[in-house]
């Protein structure tokens, strides 16, 4: 009876110092000993910035205050056709003709640039207000890109409606030569 108590005590002790050897001789980390900064980084890399989003929305307000005001592109533009309709208009020509080809030839194509850049103010606002819907789900859009976003559509809208009407003669059209 007595070697029974004794083995048991054995056995017992013998186990306990396996598992004490087992527990020091494991080469695993306990999750405590992880940094914080370590447990930071990963969840910075998981969660978009929004940055991107950001900047599309001021270029979407920066295209369409070019496309209110003009660009250089649509200056270049115009003065170019203002000179093939001088070249390409005879002498002879009426003034009606002769103001067409000069001047309202030019007006249309400063209006044609200025609608390219509104719809492209139109299009990457609209794209910037739509892309949280197909982002991350949960994630909410910076209140001032939403703002700035609209601002954008806004400007495109507006300046796309502007580019129709002077296209078309309704805004600002060219005098009459009778």
């Amino acid at each position: 009876m007595a070697t029974n108590a004794v083995d048991e005590t054995e056995a017992t002790k013998a186990t306990t110092d396996e598992k004490a050897v087992d527990t020091t001789e494991s080469h695993e980390v306990p999750r405590t000993e992880v940094p914080a900064a370590a447990e930071d980084t990963q969840t910075k890399v998981e969660s978009p910035s929004g940055v991107g989003q950001g900047a599309a929305a001021v270029v979407s307000a920066a295209l369409g205050v070019v496309s209110l005001t003009g660009s250089w592109i649509g200056t270049v533009a115009s003065a170019r056709q203002n000179l093939i309709g001088q070249l390409e208009t005879a002498q002879n020509a009426g003034v009606a003709q002769q103001i067409q080809a000069v001047y309202g030839d030019a007006w249309q194509t400063t209006a044609l640039w200025g609608g390219l850049f509104a719809l492209i103010a139109l299009v990457v606002g609209v794209v910037t207000l739509a892309r949280p819907a197909f982002g991350t789900p949960g994630r909410i859009q910076a209140p001032w890109i939403k703002s700035v976003a609209w601002a954008g559509v806004a400007l495109g809208v507006i300046g796309l409606f502007l580019a129709v009407l002077k296209y078309t003669g309704i805004l600002l059209g060219l005098p009459s030569a009778s």
